[in-house]
């Protein structure tokens, strides 16, 4: 079960994205990705400092970084979570992402946990979420910018 689990947490929201405006996916992939990349950095984190363990994988290599959570949920979540939220304003975006941040890291972990997917060791709930949060924070900075640099490139 944990691994139809796994591959459902790939491919349902990579199959979302069809169902967004190819200019919000363009526009946010970047975006996205560079949260991937942190979330992976996070995961390496994890894994020397044993805040947590992957003890499911679809990948071989997903022992460290789980790859369904990081590049699947995750990427295609950032999307949507900018596509809703980024032109209205950052508390907007920011207390949607702390709810979301908050079922995840309260709710959904602890179901991914009861399946034996992950095991929490020296960070608790509260810390994944505070991570979260961090990230978010960065990753709106950093579209900001980017979005800066595409406006001056155009004009």
């Amino acid at each position: 079960m944990a691994k139809i689990i796994l591959w459902l947490m790939l491919i349902i929201p990579w199959t979302s994205l069809f169902f967004i405006k190819k200019h919000s996916l363009r526009r946010f992939m970047p975006v996205s990705i560079f949260a991937s990349l942190l979330v992976t950095l996070v995961f390496e984190m994890g894994y020397v400092f044993n805040w947590w363990i992957v003890h499911k994988e679809i990948m071989p290599w997903g022992n460290i970084t789980s790859f369904p959570l990081t590049y699947g949920i995750f990427l295609a979540g950032t999307i949507w979570i900018f596509n809703f939220t980024f032109e209205k304003s950052f508390w907007v975006y920011i207390i949607t992402n702390a709810l979301i941040d908050a079922i995840y890291a309260f709710i959904g972990l602890n179901i991914l946990i009861s399946y034996g997917i992950y095991k929490l060791e020296n960070m608790r709930n509260f810390g994944i979420f505070i991570l979260m949060l961090i990230i978010a924070v960065i990753i709106y900075l950093y579209q900001k910018w980017q979005d800066k640099i595409m406006k001056n490139e155009y004009e």
